[in-house]
Formats: structure tokens, C-alpha cells, sequence
């Protein structure tokens, strides 16, 4: 029997991906293109291959090797140019509702001082292991792997590192050990410092998003950080508008005690998207204190996040 008639026994999703066929002294190696293929599919096909091959008489073995393309991994930054916006709640919440949608993300905390994606996304106290010297993220309850600096250290332990260690840390989180993710969400610190640096020059983001209040304050910031990735070259996909009017929780009124439409005026006059809103609700914080991510839920402040990511995927979509 020669190798065409042998290929003409495989299923057809077989002879589509097939690399290579040999059968030499019974036994018949076989070598599959496996990207963009999820664990339980290349089972099932490796499953067929070998039901189709065994069972014929020249073949007394059937080997199967899967080929996959290194995933094409790409970094969205998520920045502010200063503290108390909300960034890591809209990092992890972005990151939330992007694994709903169905995309394989991950979550980096890069706020090295101050991690808080830990408490985010429920994963306290839990450390993750290592493989070949490799981190390996923690699995959320949410879809997301994760990791931060805050699952190295004890509980309220202060981080008090120098630029290099802190940068080395983040090379760490970002070097891990992330297998099939596709996009990882960093959510970085406050500022302009040794972090974003070590980011812009290590491992260059694909796209970064801004968040900001609508108050002047915190717009300002907001300018820095864009001008910050605009020398880097990393292109802006938009700002959010955070805490963008307070919701009553008892009548349902909605005030604006830091403005509104600030962030919006702001992405206009530098010629950037605007990607939305999130609300200033009692819910937001309390679910985040708790470990729940908004985005995770149904209701209208989860719709604020999943209408955010739903940009920022278009954005990824598009060719370029």
C-alpha cells in the first residue's frame, strides 16, 4: 500500500490539516496542522485518525503528532495618568467581559505597589506554580487567567523594590507560562514611571486604552499617559469615562458630582475614540469588593463593560 491510498482512508478534517503521512513497517505516522484548534477537537480528530488507519491490514501502529503555531499573543494596555480612576476595575472587568465574548484573555496586574486584581477576581491567597521556570496563571472562576505580584507576596506585605526589581517582576507576569491565551489585559499603575517603561521597551503593546474621570484633574493625567504611548508608538484605541454619574441606589436618580462628558470632550479634541461610559454605582463597588466582577452579570452596569469590550474587539478584529 502506498501513502495516497492510506491518505485516502483519513476523514476529511484530517486530509484537510494533514501535513505529512509515512507508513514504514507497519507503522503509519501522521502529522496534523493543529492551529486554532480548542483540546477537546484535536482529541475527537486524533481519535478518528488512528479509528480510520487501525483497522486496516497493512497498519499494525497509528501515530499522530499535532502541529500548532506559536498563538499570536497581543498586549492591550490598560493606563491612567493617575490613581483613583479606576483602571483595574475596568482591566478586569474588560478582561471579563472579552472571555464571555468568547476570546482567550488573560490578566496581568503591572501595578506592581498596589496590586489589586487579586481581590478583583477572587483569587487571594492563591500562588500560582511554575513549569520550565514559568509562572503558570491562576485559573479564575470567570474565564480569565491571571496573574499579579500580589499573588507572590504575603497578605498586606508592602512592596518596596527599586525600578530594575519591580521591571524584572513584570517580565516575570508577562513571560509566564500563558499557552493558548490570545489577548492579556495589563492593567499598569498610576503614572508614567518605571513600569510603563519597562512595558513600552520590552514587550510593546499592541493598543492601549485610557481611563479617566470627567473631571479637568484627572483629564490632564489622562493627556500624559496618551502622550506617553504616542511617543512609544503604540497606538490609543480610546478613553473611558469612569464614575460617570452617580446612580441612586434608592430612587434611582442620576447626578454627576465629577462632571460629565469630560472624557468624551477630551477624546475628541485629541482625535481618539471615545469607548464609553461606566456609571459612578454602588453596585460596581460592592460586587469588586466581593469578587464579583459586574461584567460577569446581566444587568445594565455589566452591559457598560461588555459595550466597551465589544470596541475594543472591533478594534483587534480589524485588519491593519
Amino acid at each position: 500500500m502506498n501513502d495516497e491510498t492510506l491518505k485516502r482512508l483519513l476523514p476529511p478534517a484530517a486530509q484537510a490539516r494533514l501535513q505529512s503521512l509515512r507508513l514504514a513497517d507497519g507503522v503509519a505516522t501522521v502529522i496534523l496542522d493543529a492551529s486554532r484548534m480548542a483540546g477537546p477537537e484535536r482529541d475527537r480528530l486524533e481519535r478518528d485518525v488512528k479509528a480510520a488507519l487501525d483497522g486496516h491490514a497493512a497498519v499494525t501502529e497509528t501515530r499522530v503528532a499535532m502541529m500548532a503555531d506559536k498563538p499570536q499573543r497581543r498586549l492591550i494596555a490598560v493606563g491612567s495618568g493617575k490613581g483613583g480612576v479606576g483602571k483595574s476595575t475596568l482591566s478586569a472587568n474588560l478582561a471579563v467581559a472579552l472571555a464571555r465574548m468568547g476570546r482567550k484573555v488573560g490578566l496581568v496586574d503591572a501595578d506592581i505597589y498596589g496590586p489589586s486584581q487579586p481581590r478583583l477576581l477572587a483569587t487571594e491567597g492563591v500562588k500560582p506554580e511554575a513549569r520550565d521556570k514559568k509562572l503558570v496563571p491562576i485559573a479564575s472562576a470567570f474565564g480569565v487567567p491571571m496573574l499579579s505580584i500580589g499573588h507572590l507576596v504575603a497578605p498586606g506585605q508592602a512592596v518596596a523594590w527599586r525600578g530594575p526589581m519591580a521591571g524584572n517582576a513584570l517580565s516575570q507576569l508577562i513571560d509566564a507560562e500563558w499557552g493558548e491565551t490570545e489577548i492579556l489585559i495589563v492593567d499598569l499603575p498610576p503614572g508614567t514611571g518605571d513600569i510603563q517603561l519597562t512595558l513600552l521597551q520590552r514587550f510593546k503593546p499592541a493598543g492601549a486604552v485610557i481611563v479617566s474621570t470627567p473631571q479637568d484633574l484627572a483629564l490632564i493625567d489622562a493627556a500624559r499617559a496618551i502622550a506617553l504611548f504616542g511617543q512609544a508608538h503604540v497606538p490609543v484605541l480610546g478613553l473611558v469615562e469612569n464614575m460617570a454619574g452617580y446612580i441612586c441606589p434608592h430612587c434611582g436618580e442620576i447626578s454627576n458630582p465629577f462632571g460629565c462628558g469630560g472624557a468624551e470632550a477630551e477624546a475628541a479634541k485629541l482625535g481618539h475614540p471615545f469607548l464609553g461610559r461606566v456609571p459612578l454605582a454602588l453596585s460596581i463597588r460592592e460586587d469588586s469588593d466581593a469578587g464579583k466582577p459586574p461584567a460577569a452579570g446581566d444587568d445594565a452596569q455589566a452591559e457598560a463593560f461588555q459595550a466597551i469590550a465589544r470596541k475594543v474587539a472591533d478594534w483587534l478584529d480589524a485588519p491593519r
